[in-house]
Formats: structure tokens, C-alpha cells, sequence
């Protein structure tokens, strides 16, 4: 009963919030997102009632299936972006400006940190400075992606934006996998070339591996059936079975090997969308199927924010600095490398403010982060302050950028015309 009543009051707090934002013309991922604050345990949780609202963050943990299935379904979601057809035109764009400003952004943590370093001392270890650069590469997809649909954004922007969001990810590994290794070498005195080097590299291969098998799998068992209703089924079916496997983690000769659900389930819409025929109609029907789980995300996500990060100074003070910093190498390193590519004006002028929203990926690496002992605890409290920031403004800059950009309308008002008597024929 308490597990269904917290998720009711979760969705209800979710839709009324939508309410209020609408009125302040805002995203609905900000209404989600403050509405899983209220419900959280910074606020309803603190009565202690369960089932009112999320009492602690262990509860909330307890819902991580959602949040799991449903960053399988935004992967997805973008995986369905990445069309041959599409790809022939913003491919070589979107990985060139993808692999650009992710570099970028983390050299800028980077040198912003670590100047810090050799200010602040052992308040800012160069491991953690090292690290959280390394974290300032990945961009949140969910937070983009729902954006992009509420306002039916479209564009040369939008077109290009979601297939670097998706390599912005994968580059992230790659770059927090290297920078993680030297961090742990810089603590420990320990330096492993299959850890740094190996590992993430198996990850990503195989990750788009398994994501590769399955969306030839699902393409072939589609065939087996007509109805609308039961190819939605094995859609919704084959994208959860997926968010499983790739949980799967094993060792073998001492190297660990894992799989990215990111990655898994973006391949996986990748190769649906492109061998099968009706997948447009397929995705349609899937995507407002999802719409409920998507809510829950975003309300659970608000719910996780660490509202007490605010209190230690030197976290806020760390934190303003990798925000900033972080900002600057997204915006210039998109700029710049849109610039290279040719891009049209306002593609170059405000693609980088698109890319600024973080969450999931980062929140995961930080997790990770964990095993640097207390440095890692510092690090995952400095991404909590910044996914916080982010989480709540990235997605009205976000609007705001596509706007300016052109490729959301503007909303006509409604007139609504008053019965008058219709004039007399002379």
C-alpha cells in the first residue's frame, strides 16, 4: 500500500507542479524535478509518514527500477534519432563537435581545478580535480530529449543536438575511465593499463554489441505479429528485457567487463529504426505510452537531489567553480567546433547552452568516484551541487536556446470569438 500511495502522490505532485510552470512558461522536467524536491525527504519526507512521501534517501532508492527502465526507454528514444538517412547529413558533424566540446569541457575543469589546487591545498585534492573534470564531459539525454518533444522542437539544431548527446556520452566513459585510472594511481600508487586503457574500451564495444544483437532480435520478432496493441507489447518488452542484460557485469583474466545501458538501448533504437519499416508508427506509439514513467524519473530525480550539500562552504565554493568552468568548455568547445563544421549561425551560437543540462551519467560516475575513499566522497557531493543547479536550470536555457534558435513556435493565443449576429444581407 505505501510503495503505490508514495508513487501516486509522486505522479500527482508531478502533474499539479506541471500546472504552475505552465503559467510561468517553464519546462515540465523543472516542474518534475521540484515536485520530487517537495516530495522528497527535504520536505514531505521530514513528517516521517510513510507512503505521504519519500522519508529518507534509502527509500527512494527503492524505486530505482523506474529510474532504470526508464533511461532505457530514453536511450531508446534516441537511438531512434540516429537514421541512416539522418546520419549522412550530421554524422560526421555531430561526432567531430561531440568528441570537440567533451574534451573541451573537461581540459577547462581541469585547468580551473587544479589552479585551484595549488590555492586551497588539500581542501581540493588533485586526484578530486582530476576526476571532476573528467565528470564535466557527460551531458544529460532524459532532461534534452524531453524538451525537444514537449515543445516539438525541430531544426538543424535539434537535428544535430541528439546525436551528440548520445557520443558526448560514450567519450564520457572513455574520459572518465583515463582520468579515473590516474586518480587512483595518484592516491593508491597503483597503475593499471587494463583499467585505465582496456576496460572502457570493452564496455563500449561491447555495449553496442549486445545493443546491435537485440535490435536485429526485436526486428525479426515484430514480424511475428499485426496488431498495434501486441507490437507495442514486444516493443515495451524487448527495451526492459535489454535495461536487464545490460546489468550483467562478469570478470575474465582479472579484467572486469560491464555494459552501458545508455549505450545498450541507444544501439538497440539505432538498428530498430533503420531495419525496421514501420518503426516511426511503432515509436509513436511507445513514446506516449512512456510519458507516465518519463514523470516518475524526473520526479524520483528530484527526490535523490541532495538538498544538504548547501551546507559545507568549501563544496558550494568548489562546486560554483566546476559549474562555471564546465559551462565555459561546453559553450566555447561547441562554438568553436560547430564553427569548424560550417554550421549555420544560430547552430554555432547556441548549441553549447543545449548541451549544459547534467544528471545521470554523472550522478553514475560519482557513484564510482566512491572508491577513492574520501576524496570520492567529496566528488560525489560536488556533483550532487551541480547536478542540482543544472537539473534545474539546464532545461529552461535549453527552451530558451531552441527558441532564440527558431525551431520551437512561439504559442498563438486563442481568441475566442464572441456569438454576434451575422450582418444583414442588403
Amino acid at each position: 500500500m505505501e510503495t503505490l500511495l508514495c508513487l501516486s502522490i509522486a505522479l500527482a505532485a508531478g502533474l499539479f507542479m506541471s500546472r504552475l510552470t505552465k503559467v510561468l512558461n517553464l519546462p515540465s522536467v523543472t516542474a518534475y524535478l521540484v515536485a520530487g524536491i517537495i516530495v522528497g525527504p527535504y520536505c514531505l519526507g521530514r513528517l516521517g509518514i510513510p507512503g505521504l512521501g519519500f522519508v529518507s534517501s534509502e527509500n527512494v532508492k527503492e524505486f530505482e527500477i523506474i529510474s532504470n527502465v526508464a533511461l532505457g526507454f530514453i536511450a531508446f528514444a534516441i537511438g531512434n534519432e540516429f537514421r541512416l538517412s539522418q546520419l549522412k547529413q550530421v554524422g560526421k558533424k555531430a561526432t567531430f563537435i561531440g568528441i570537440f566540446q567533451a574534451l573541451v569541457a573537461t581540459l577547462c575543469v581541469d585547468a580551473a581545478l587544479i589552479g585551484l589546487h595549488f590555492v586551497l591545498g588539500d581542501k581540493l585534492p588533485l586526484p578530486m580535480a582530476v576526476t571532476l573534470g573528467a565528470v564535466a564531459a557527460a551531458t544529460a539525454p532524459a532532461a534534452t530529449l524531453m524538451v525537444v518533444r514537449q515543445y516539438k522542437a525541430k531544426g538543424k539544431l535539434t537535428d544535430l543536438l541528439l546525436p551528440i548527446v548520445a557520443i558526448d556520452d560514450a567519450v564520457g566513459l572513455i574520459i572518465f575511465a583515463v582520468s579515473f585510472g590516474i586518480s587512483k594511481a595518484l592516491i593508491h600508487g597503483e597503475f593499471s593499463v587494463a583499467a585505465i586503457v582496456l576496460e572502457p574500451i570493452l564496455e563500449i564495444v561491447c555495449s553496442l554489441g549486445l545493443g546491435a544483437i537485440m535490435g536485429v532480435l526485436f526486428t525479426f520478432c515484430e514480424k511475428f505479429f499485426s496488431s498495434n496493441s501486441k507490437r507495442l507489447c514486444l516493443s515495451i518488452t524487448c527495451v526492459i528485457f535489454t535495461v536487464a542484460l545490460s546489468m550483467l557485469k562478469f570478470e575474465i583474466v582479472g579484467i572486469h567487463i560491464g555494459f552501458s545501458t545508455l549505450l545498450v538501448c541507444m544501439m538497440l533504437g539505432t538498428m530498430f529504426c533503420n531495419l525496421c519499416d514501420f518503426s516511426a508508427e511503432i515509436m509513436e506509439k511507445t513514446d506516449k505510452w512512456t510519458n507516465p514513467i518519463f514523470t516518475l524519473f524526473f520526479v524520483l530525480s528530484g527526490a535523490e537531489l541532495e538538498l544538504s550539500v548547501f551546507t559545507d562552504a568549501a563544496i558550494v565554493g568548489i562546486g560554483v567553480a566546476y559549474i562555471v568552468s564546465r559551462s565555459i568548455g561546453k559553450y566555447f568547445g561547441s562554438y568553436s567546433s560547430a564553427k569548424i563544421c560550417g554550421c549555420e549561425k544560430k547552430t554555432t551560437k547556441y548549441l553549447g547552452i543545449t548541451l549544459l543540462p547534467q544528471a545521470g551519467v554523472a550522478l553514475g560516475m560519482s557513484v564510482t568516484a566512491m572508491e577513492l575513499g574520501e576524496v570520492g566522497a567529496l566528488i560525489r557531493n560536488i556533483v550532487l551541487f551541480s547536478v542540482l543547479i543544472y537539473e534545474l536550470v539546464g532545461p529552461t536555457l535549453t527552451k530558451m536556446a531552441l527558441t532564440r534558435a527558431g525551431e520551437i513556435e512561439p504559442k498563438q493565443p486563442h481568441h475566442h470569438r464572441k456569438n454576434r449576429p451575422a450582418p444583414a444581407k442588403i
